[in-house]
């Protein structure tokens, strides 16, 4: 008979990773103390935080394209698209903090130990070329807003982004709260700006109720299908699994069965409610388009360009299409910084190289910096813009390359311990990325098609 498991919920000599090696994204590892024996709301406020960094990664400009050229052409009826990709979003991102608190790993760290070298270092590629895409996204769309309201050409925007690499350096040497506080107030900013211009464009809260069931035309319309696939590749990110299973363990909770369960609760109640606030915004977005652009007869707008040039006239008000710039350009500022983590926690977990922390981020940014600038200088704006679609059609391809892992990992008693998943949780979970994998492919046919 096996010997009972130990106190932290593993078999007996085996040590959560972050006990016995380097920890992940070291410099704010267990920064952050947890109160013993406070009450709720105390503990809720010092877990409070790393639900704000993985929410601005489903408000990207990514996201802002897809929801404006859904909104524009098809009016409400894509809300239940964006209802669904955020449950989705919450289930993934359960998950993977669940997976950070319970084994003291993240997942890049986790594929490096228990995969076949060969298969970790083609999860590696493609968890960069993710990382990528998704940071030319943030580049694209912060230097597209620096355009919107300073007049800056696109490629002078394009090169400011490199500056994002010392925010995220300035705030992390005060410490991870600071960080988590700069991602709160810039969500604040979104949130502000967005709600002015839905006040404004007053909605139909009657249609918006009726279209939150999907109906046939979904599936029937391939112009909608291929718009509602775009939406939920531009939803769920891969690098914020990464990026999660990581910051789960900036707090300094008892390494116990109770005190990691504990961690679990707390964090997935940030994780959760930070999530429905970036499904609102999603959803935000996706009603001004269909408030102001598709029921005017401007159903063709599709570009966040032709959205910001038209706000104002529509709407009758000179400052609306600043307020919409603004909002862009705090959410673009925003995803930039949590992107540059993410390919931190990449890199160190993957390969564990260890370096100085200006060189390591600044070739990070510099990866989504060179190709949006090689091709604004060569294609213009125009370029530009076929560039963040083709950085969204990436990301879905690469999603399943990290939700497979995910799922897994958490199912496994020998790195989960007491708290490896339900069956019905990992039956879930693989069906979740059979689903991905089946939009992405239709959605890549369809893209291909179009070219």
């Amino acid at each position: 008979m096996p010997p009972p498991p130990s106190d932290i919920g593993f078999a007996p000599g085996y040590a959560p990773f972050g006990e016995s090696a380097a920890p992940s994204l070291p410099e704010a590892f267990r920064s952050i103390h947890i109160p013993q024996g406070a009450r709720f709301w105390r503990k809720m406020v010092a877990f409070a935080g790393p639900g704000c960094l993985i929410a601005v990664g489903y408000m990207d400009p990514g996201n802002w394209a897809t929801d404006i050229a859904g909104g524009s052409a098809y009016g409400y009826a894509l809300l239940p698209v964006i209802l669904l990709s955020n449950v989705i979003a919450m289930f993934l991102q359960h998950l993977s903090l669940k997976l950070g608190i319970a084994s003291g790993r993240d997942l890049a760290q986790l594929c490096r130990e228990r995969f076949s070298p060969g298969v970790a270092i083609t999860l590696w590629a493609g968890a960069e070329v993710a990382i990528i895409a998704c940071d030319l996204a943030e580049v694209i769309g912060v230097a597209v807003a620096l355009k919107l309201l300073f007049h800056l050409p696109l490629i002078w925007g394009v090169g400011i982004t490199v500056l994002d690499a010392f925010i995220v350096l300035g705030l992390m040497n005060k410490g991870f709260r600071y960080v988590e506080a700069f991602a709160a107030s810039l969500i604040v900013i979104v949130a502000t700006c967005l709600g002015v211009e839905l006040l404004l464009s007053h909605p139909s809260v009657g249609a918006m109720a009726g279209s939150l069931l999907p109906t046939r035309q979904l599936i029937a319309d391939h112009g909608m299908l291929y718009i509602a696939l775009g939406i939920f590749g531009a939803t769920v990110m891969p690098h914020n699994l990464y990026l999660h299973s990581s910051i789960a363990q900036t707090r300094s909770f008892e390494r116990t069965v109770p005190g990691r369960r504990e961690a679990i609760r707390f964090s997935g109640i940030d994780s959760a409610g930070a999530l429905i606030f970036a499904m609102v915004i999603n959803a935000a977005i996706l009603i001004l388009a269909a408030s102001v652009f598709h029921w005017s007869g401007h159903a063709q707008v599709a570009e966040i360009e032709d959205a910001y040039r038209l706000l104002a006239p529509l709407l009758g008000v000179a400052g609306a299409s600043a307020l919409f710039a603004l909002a862009l350009l705090a959410s673009g500022q925003n995803s930039t910084l949590t992107g540059t983590m993410a390919g931190q926690i990449v890199m160190e977990g993957f390969l564990g190289l260890k370096m100085h922390p200006v060189v390591r981020r600044l070739i990070t940014r510099g990866l989504a910096v060179v190709p949006a600038l090689i091709v604004t200088a060569i294609a213009g704006d125009k370029g530009t813009m076929n560039l963040l679609i083709l950085s969204q059609v990436i990301l879905s391809l690469q999603l399943g390359f990290a939700v497979v892992p995910l799922v897994i990992f958490t199912s496994d008693p020998r790195v989960m311990g007491a708290f490896a998943s339900k069956p019905w949780v990992k039956q879930a979970g693989f069906g979740v990325a059979a689903v991905i994998l089946a939009a992405n492919i239709f959605l890549v046919l369809q893209t291909l098609h179009a070219i």
